[in-house]
């Protein structure tokens, strides 16, 4: 049986909440783009994210522990797809639109510059006097005019939903700047959803490679609630944890946080009395997130990760490495426009020597950014 758009469209009416973001009622694209005959709007914007260039690179850029230090921490691009399948899960199990939370999910993390947020903190110095850098905005930039994949149109495309969740996209490192898109409202359900996804997944899983790595150890998580909790469940009395233990822990880890946020937001999504996506919007609060036990209970675990984990010298190691090699790629380019590829050095005129700069700079890659660093600095390398 052959399921045309305006079938998914009505199944798609009947499975979502009465707050849930119906895909027929889009705020539609900015320019004129005939919709395909089987999938609905959100869809195919999942598919034009996919297939950009700046989702490809993820591969290859920093979440904690840089590219080359081993090829089974996660990357950008591991954590985008880890985001994406416990968005899909909340948004299932809370009646939210899964598409359109997908398509936010994979292009949240778009406009990251390469070493994670200690190159996002350098490219931000070096471009304080230029309109400074966030990879939130970066992330819009992409999609609505830095990809270029149409003839008919700068970006993607997206629809105002999708691009109204990438800039309302805030977590404990992300502010959003959303004063071109009803400031004055919170981000729909699922946009909400995408923003604790993102959190519960890095939370989790940066845990998860600490671990691997040794740089964190069983024995420092002693006292850590939620670490006794999961000590508990397994009757694991250490003192070594193999790659079997680990691997249940931190899936039993994953399935605690999301039970107690679905649970946590069903009853707030009861006690708000919202009809309608926009009703959620007006709220005073978010509604998606965990119980006041659970709250607690991840943001002793978040304090942990910080002072042991994003604070050891190891990771700062690396990260005063990305501040000499951005900076030293950012000073370079300035200093002489013409080493920048034609194709940048043809936009100068239009976005400024600067951002120019900044926008080649943040697409690079951890690996790419190192070999052109010595390409430009090292007299003996040759690529």
């Amino acid at each position: 049986m052959y399921f045309d758009r305006l079938m998914l469209e009505e199944l798609e009416d009947r499975a979502l909440a009465p707050y849930g973001m119906r895909s027929r009622q889009t705020r539609g694209r900015a320019y004129l783009d005939g919709e395909p005959e089987y999938r609905t709007p959100f869809q195919r914007d999942r598919d034009r994210i996919l297939h950009t260039t700046a989702f490809r690179r993820l591969e290859y850029k920093t979440q904690v522990f840089i590219n080359y230090e081993g090829d089974y921490f996660r990357t950008r691009l591991t954590h985008t797809l880890e985001v994406a399948q416990i968005g899909r899960t909340l948004a299932r199990a809370l009646g939210g639109n899964e598409d359109l939370v997908e398509a936010i999910c994979l292009a949240h993390d778009l406009g990251h510059s390469p070493f994670g947020h200690s190159g996002e903190v350098t490219l931000n110095r070096l471009m304080q006097d230029f309109g400074g850098f966030d990879h939130n905005k970066q992330s819009f930039r992409i999609v609505t005019e830095l990809e270029q994949r149409y003839p008919e149109f700068p970006g993607l495309n997206l629809t105002w939903e999708v691009r109204e969740g990438i800039v309302k996209h805030e977590s404990e490192y992300d502010i959003s700047d959303a004063r071109d898109f009803s400031p004055e409202l919170r981000g729909n359900l699922e946009t909400q959803i995408t923003n604790v996804a993102d959190e519960l997944a890095y939370t989790t899983h940066d845990l998860d490679d600490g671990l691997r790595s040794g740089l964190l150890t069983p024995q420092m998580l002693e006292g850590i609630a939620l670490w006794e909790m999961l000590k508990e469940t397994y009757n694991w009395r250490g003192p070594g944890l193999d790659d079997m233990e680990r691997h249940r822990m931190i899936r039993h880890l994953v399935g605690l946080l999301v039970t107690d946020m679905v649970s946590a937001t069903d009853q707030r999504l009861k006690e708000s009395s919202a009809k309608t996506a926009q009703d959620l919007q007006k709220l005073g609060y978010n509604v998606i997130g965990f119980s006041d036990d659970m709250r607690r209970r991840n943001r002793e675990l978040k304090d942990f990760l910080y002072q042991q984990l994003y604070r050891h010298y190891r990771v700062m190691r690396m990260q005063v490495k990305a501040d000499q090699i951005i900076s030293s790629l950012f000073n370079a380019y300035r200093q002489e426009p013409a080493i920048l590829p034609t194709a940048y050095q043809k936009l100068i005129s239009l976005h400024g020597l600067e951002r120019t700069t900044c926008d080649y700079i943040a697409g690079m890659t951890d690996r790419f950014a190192v070999e052109e660093h010595q390409r430009l600095f090292d007299p003996v390398f040759k690529p």
